[in-house]
């Protein structure tokens, strides 16, 4: 079945007689593309789907979520995936030099779009953030979009100006005036968690890019000088900060800590294989946001030290692959393919690791989901896109590895 739904959609090597892009005839085997890129992630968001049920089953019994059935979040995450699969057949099909083409107009419509979010009476506020953009039948969350943009116009930005990434003026000053405007947007609603995702992906293509190492590394003290700075100037955040230094004390652990410690201990009840599914007890009211930040502790109380290390063996297979296949796209001199599949995985491993580290106790606690497996439509949608386009990149590697035309 799997076989016949990639013959379907997987489109055929270009010839005189089949021109490229949307009118190529669609054929193609599995083979044609890594596996790994695609049943990784296709695990990820099955175990996500059933983590969000387990996790999310018992939430109609607090007040906040009365008029949700059990099957309400896990009804959603499953149309998600649905509309994520068809996202993801466009993004294969789109050749990546059109991707690079639309790479600019993309970035400027995600900002416009971050915009929009921060107007009263359009943006929709949850928990005191503006965050999300409702559509009807989802709620839009911009930031999500803008990490897909960031790692395709940072690629973009570097190819065009290869020459000039030796110097301030004309070659690192413009993109830091772009990461410096993304970055206001962000804290307007807030959301740092996103900004931080950001910013590493868009520094990291920088970096590969070919930037000068001297200027790079002064742009990153300036950046970590002032990544602390937006943490101590704001109480909520030293407030947390703090917490995370000592999370068991009384006051912590029943106040800015309560996550984390509940998140600890659905660690420890899990032990080495887990109490069974569907069987964690922190997921009742104790653990607050399990189906989306915190569904990593579900998952280790439930599957215990073995299931995190799966998940984690899972993202860490992932992100190799993809630095693989970018390394790949640079022996043809596929330069923007390699950057952006280079961001993505930048991407992927960096929020994964905020993440797991955040559930774990490792990082101080910060709102961010896990990919493809934490409860969410926006992200869940543009995971999938990010996928999508490395498969592409993999598939036209592979058809000029065969001598193809693209």
């Amino acid at each position: 079945m799997i076989q016949r739904l990639v013959n379907f959609f997987a489109p055929e090597p270009a010839s005189d007689a089949n021109p490229p892009g949307f009118l190529r005839t669609p054929r193609l085997a599995l083979q044609n593309f890594d596996p790994v890129i695609l049943w990784v992630p296709i695990f990820l968001m099955l175990l996500g789907l059933v983590m969000v049920f387990s996790a999310s089953i018992a939430l109609p019994g607090s007040p906040k979520f009365k008029d949700y059935s059990s099957y309400s979040f896990v009804f959603r995450q499953f149309i998600s995936l649905v509309l994520g699969f068809f996202v993801a057949v466009f993004g294969f099909r789109l050749p990546s030099k059109d991707w690079e083409k639309i790479a600019p107009l993309l970035f400027i419509f995600t900002m416009f779009l971050l915009v929009l979010v921060l107007i009263p009476g359009v943006g929709r506020s949850v928990g005191g953030a503006r965050r999300w953009l409702p559509l009807g039948i989802m709620n839009l969350q911009p930031s999500e979009l803008m990490k897909i943009a960031c790692a395709l116009y940072a690629a973009s930005y570097c190819v065009r100006k290869q020459g000039a990434l030796e110097h301030f003026k004309s070659g690192i000053l413009p993109i830091a005036i772009v990461v410096v405007l993304t970055g206001g947007l962000l804290m307007g609603e807030p959301d740092l968690g996103a900004f931080m995702v950001i910013f590493a992906v868009t520094m990291g293509v920088v970096f590969l890019g070919g930037v000068n190492a001297k200027m790079f590394a002064g742009m990153a003290g300036v950046a970590a000088v002032g990544f602390v700075t937006l943490v101590l100037a704001f109480p909520f955040r030293r407030a947390r900060l703090f917490a995370y230094l000592d999370p068991w004390s009384k006051d912590h652990a029943e106040g800015k800590a309560y996550q984390l410690t509940q998140s600890l201990i659905a660690f420890g009840r899990g032990e080495l294989w887990g109490v069974g599914l569907g069987d964690s007890v922190q997921k009742m009211f104790y653990l607050p946001e399990a189906h989306t930040d915190f569904i990593l502790a579900v998952i280790g109380e439930e599957f215990g030290f073995i299931g995190v290390t799966v998940v984690i063996g899972a993202f860490t297979i992932l992100v190799h692959r993809m630095f693989r296949i970018a390394r790949e796209a640079l022996v043809f001199e596929r330069n923007f393919q390699a950057l952006a599949v280079q961001g993505l995985g930048i991407w992927f491993g960096v929020q994964s690791f905020i993440n797991i580290g955040v559930n774990l106790g490792l990082l101080p606690t910060k709102g961010l989901t896990l990919p493809f497996v934490s409860y969410g439509g926006s992200a869940i949608l543009m995971n999938c896109l990010a996928i999508a386009f490395v498969l592409r990149v993999d598939y036209e590697n592979r058809c000029l590895m065969r001598g193809e035309k693209l």
